[in-house]
């Protein structure tokens, strides 16, 4: 007699009886199909591969392309049958996942290769179609070490190789796909036949990869014009190039070889040229059209309010007065804060801001008027007085920092001419490998969860339950403003992950078992793994890094 369990299954709202060893995708297969196919599951709130066997009571939640969980999935199982067909057309050729550009796709190129044609990226997308056609099955394979490594070494992957060995462990994992061996740090579908819908476009030296929303998960976005923003790409990985830090590895090395200091420095150095940079346009503006206020807009922990100090500096340099303001001090009242679709507060809204306050304020600053600038408070959620007042003369230049700096509603009655506009993210260079890009969202989230804690009280928890809303938040009310920017800055530093990592760690460690965010934080636990921590020890007080660990030399 088969040994059998029960096993609470939440696509259904109730239980199941399933025999002892039951690969999820045969539990899948009881469900009433939806509109999507489930890509993997969560497993006591731990996301697992369809192929997975029951051996326990658990607790099961299927999830699709319209998941966060599930797009992930789905894009890493897009860029594995990328890769295979790259390899068919391409032989000995390296592909390069660069970054990700527009609303759902990546710019992507292949070594050797200066040019796409259109004919070329249509050979490639119809290979991709002829390997997703042919459902293909994907399989996860455990091995020694020295054997995977023996098969990247072997497809020609050194920045895999270079990962392993700087992280080494007894035993790896890798997938397999027909007679492609990859990994993407995370699971992936069960067979290519998953994927179906993608797009392959012809982009400056390479191509553009298209893929699904999360929230349209039927139909192909080629929006992905976003130039100012693929500049600062370009510019940031043509740099972690030369400096020979372009991936994960190549930082483990460099931190093993005792170089960390000079990592640091260079980065920093990198920074200070930006910022003095930016401060020589904004002066440029401020003489030949008047320029009167900097506008500095980003997405949550983009680093803002720091990057709005070290410009202050930049322009005192010139002669200009800077004088700063945060819009996070004319949040309304918490109870005044509106809501979102699901009653949460919904702090990214432009509303949760008091418009009316603010917008008076300027235009008594603008007249000359001194004004008492507010500050809010996170932990009680309430707007104090400050004790100094605030004035302008002739000499002065507004900055003002928030995620709605770039939105027109909120500056109305300011003429564009008197206004400079800035866009900071932390648009991270240094990639996992080849193929698999460091997210910038994990990159914010990691400063988040660091800063939240120590600053406003926030454990990890709560920050991670948070994410999503605040993501919700960014696509609306940031992201399409983005390119209105007069220049970009790029916040990261390649070399802050290793120095997030111990931190990050003890925080992610304490979220229970028992809560939704419990799969996010072994995510990112597993994806820090990668990483040897970095010492905070050479990074100077005036760095953005130091925004979210603390030391910092600026007041916030």
């Amino acid at each position: 007699m088969t040994d059998t369990i029960r096993i609470v299954c939440e696509n259904l709202g109730g239980e199941l009886e399933v025999a002892m060893g039951t690969p999820l995708s045969e539990v899948a297969a009881r469900i009433e199909p939806g509109p999507r196919p489930f890509l993997a599951a969560e497993v006591n709130n731990r996301i697992k591969e369809l192929s997975y066997r029951i051996y326990t009571p658990v607790t099961v939640r299927f999830v699709d392309i319209a998941s966060f969980a599930g797009i992930r999935v789905y894009q890493r199982t897009a860029w594995f049958i990328l890769q295979k067909a790259v390899r068919d057309l391409y032989p000995g050729r390296t592909l390069h996942i660069r970054h990700s550009l527009g609303r759902s796709g990546f710019y992507c190129e292949i070594a050797g290769q200066e040019t796409m044609t259109a004919e070329q990226a249509e050979a490639l997308r119809r290979r991709m179609g002829e390997i997703a056609a042919a459902d293909l099955p994907i399989r996860r394979v455990r091995a020694l070490t020295r054997e995977v490594r023996e098969k990247y070494a072997a497809q020609g992957d050194a920045d895999k190789t270079a990962l392993l060995d700087t992280r080494p462990r007894l035993y790896s994992e890798y997938y397999t796909l027909d007679d492609t061996a990859g990994y993407f740090y995370g699971p992936l579908a069960p067979s290519t036949g998953y994927v179906t819908l993608f797009g392959i476009e012809p982009y400056y030296k390479g191509f553009y990869l298209a893929l699904p929303l999360r929230t349209q998960p039927d139909r192909l976005h080629t929006d992905f014009y976003q130039e100012k923003m693929f500049g600062i790409f370009r510019e940031y990985q043509s740099w972690v190039e030369i400096m020979g830090v372009p991936t994960v590895g190549a930082v483990n090395a460099k931190v093993l070889a005792g170089d960390a200091g000079g990592m640091i420095k260079l980065a920093e150095a990198f920074h200070e040229r930006k910022f003095a940079w930016v401060a020589d346009e904004i002066y440029e503006a401020h003489r030949t059209r008047g320029t009167r206020m900097v506008l500095i807009s980003g997405p949550s922990s983009s680093g803002k309010t720091t990057s709005a100090k070290r410009l202050g500096i930049q322009l005192g340099v010139l002669g200009l007065e800077p004088v700063m303001i945060s819009l996070d001090d004319y949040f309304v009242d918490r109870e005044k804060t509106p809501r979102d679709e699901n009653g949460e507060y919904d702090y990214e809204a432009l509303e949760a801001i008091d418009l009316e306050l603010f917008n008076d304020h300027l235009r008594r600053l603008t007249a000359g008027e001194s004004i008492d600038i507010p500050r809010y408070d996170f932990v009680t959620g309430r707007r104090t007085r400050r004790e100094t007042p605030l004035t302008l003369n002739e000499r002065s230049i507004l900055i003002i920092e928030g995620i709605h700096g770039l939105n027109p509603r909120l500056t109305p009655s300011i003429p564009d001419a008197q206004k400079f506009r800035i866009y900071i993210s932390c648009f991270t260079s240094v990639a996992m490998d080849n193929l698999t890009r460091i997210s910038t969202t994990d990159n914010r989230l990691l400063r988040r969860l660091v800063r939240d804690n120590a600053q406003r009280g926030t454990d990890a928890p709560a920050t991670l339950a948070r994410w999503a809303s605040v993501r919700r938040g960014e696509e609306k009310h940031i992201f399409p403003y983005q390119e209105n920017a007069d220049v970009m800055l790029n916040s990261s530093l390649f070399y802050e992950i290793s120095v997030l990592r111990p931190y990050a760690e003890k925080l992610l460690r304490e979220v229970p078992d028992t809560t939704a965010e419990y799969d996010e934080a072994r995510r990112m636990l597993k994806f820090l793994d990668n990483f040897i921590p970095i010492p905070p020890d050479e990074i100077p007080p005036t760095s953005i890094l130091r925004e979210f660990i603390g030391g910092s030399s600026f007041k916030y």
